[in-house]
């Protein structure tokens, strides 16, 4: 596709932030302050699903992907092993920073544990990617808040030097940019310090992989449109003016198949699969146990009922690949505005 590699330069300057909750809103309160918008409404406490939206940090584009809460008790473990697929997906080739959220004053001793499971889930080597960031929404101000971090709560110091010492503090309040440039800046240290790279490691390799050979399926299809479109602005327009928009169409569309092929691709379809295996091996075990009580008919006919039952669980994931635009949310506006609103709608919460 013509245009196919200013799309990957402009790519390269953006961030790609993995935001992590343990539990409750905080990931949510960190969303809405990054984007400085309210993507996520007071009433919404957690997500169970992996999404990610575009914004803007302090005058530098990110694409923040929110992961699902990591003790999210309503999870089962198959729906967590797909949406944490799906987060890597929507934040491979891999993240330049993850972001763990707390609220500082619902913390606990147990989330010191946190570090560990964010490596269970991510891989090894992803703390040196990582920093702690603490929702506050009272009236002690910034020096008191440092003090109590690092000389009182044992627990906070403790979960903070797991991340290599990183924290942030940051307003509930969204409307609260006074920081913004702050957390830039801290962001910005962590890419520095790991050389420009972002993490990556076996898992994120394979969704990349997965998502390029879906993108490549996609253009495929799209030729015909892609031509069409091609020589319809070529009747319009000609040099400068040409160019100008052959490269924001194209931009455009490389965003729209990008996103489609981040929400659906081989990697995340074989994890479908595997959970659609799995639940109906769960729900005819349990059929059987519960169909024991009527003899051996009871059984069988348990066994077949919850079979489907269980297999339909493991495999309801696919109505959120019909749903793109619950998943990916508004891009920024720029030169391609006129063309990236045309396939990205706000997101319903």
């Amino acid at each position: 596709m013509r245009g196919t590699a200013k799309r990957e330069v402009i790519a390269e300057t953006e961030l790609r932030i993995v935001v992590i909750g343990s539990s409750g809103p905080s990931q949510l309160f960190l969303t809405n302050c990054i984007l400085g918008r309210e993507e996520f409404s007071k009433d919404v406490s957690s997500i169970a699903g992996s999404r990610k939206n575009i914004g803007d940090l302090a005058g530098r584009q990110v694409a923040l992907v929110n992961a699902p809460n990591l003790y999210d008790k309503d999870l089962s473990k198959s729906k967590m092993r797909e949406e944490l697929r799906r987060a890597k997906c929507l934040s491979s080739p891999g993240p330049h920073a993850l972001l763990i959220a707390f609220d500082l004053e619902k913390i606990s001793p147990n989330d010191i544990r946190t570090p560990k499971l964010v490596i269970k889930r991510f891989g090894e080597g992803v703390l040196n990617y990582a920093m702690i960031l603490l929702a506050y929404d009272g009236h002690l101000g910034l020096a008191a808040l440092e003090d109590r971090i690092m000389k009182t709560d044992w627990h906070l110091r403790e979960l903070i030097e797991q991340c290599g010492c990183r924290y942030h503090i940051f307003s509930k309040n969204w409307r609260n940019r006074s920081r913004d440039r702050e957390l830039l800046q801290k962001i910005e240290r962590i890419v520095g310090g790991m050389g420009g790279r972002c993490y990556t490691n076996p898992a994120y390799c394979k969704a990349e992989e997965s998502v390029r050979k879906e993108e490549k399926k996609l253009v495929k299809k799209r030729a015909a449109e892609t031509e069409r479109a091609w020589r319809e602005l070529e009747q319009q327009y000609q040099g400068e003016e040409l160019r100008w928009q052959m490269d924001a169409y194209n931009a455009s569309v490389g965003a729209e198949i990008r996103a489609k092929a981040e929400l659906d691709n081989s990697w995340l379809r074989t994890s479908l699969a595997i959970g659609f295996t799995l639940g109906f091996a769960a729900g005819a075990t349990m059929g059987v146990v519960v169909g024991s009580v009527e003899g051996l008919a009871g059984m069988a006919v348990g066994g077949a009922v919850g079979g489907a039952v269980g297999g339909a669980a493991g495999g309801a994931v696919q109505s959120a690949i019909e749903h793109l635009d619950e998943r990916v949310g508004p891009h920024a506006n720029n030169f391609n505005s006129a063309f990236i609103n045309r396939f990205f709608r706000a997101p319903r919460v």
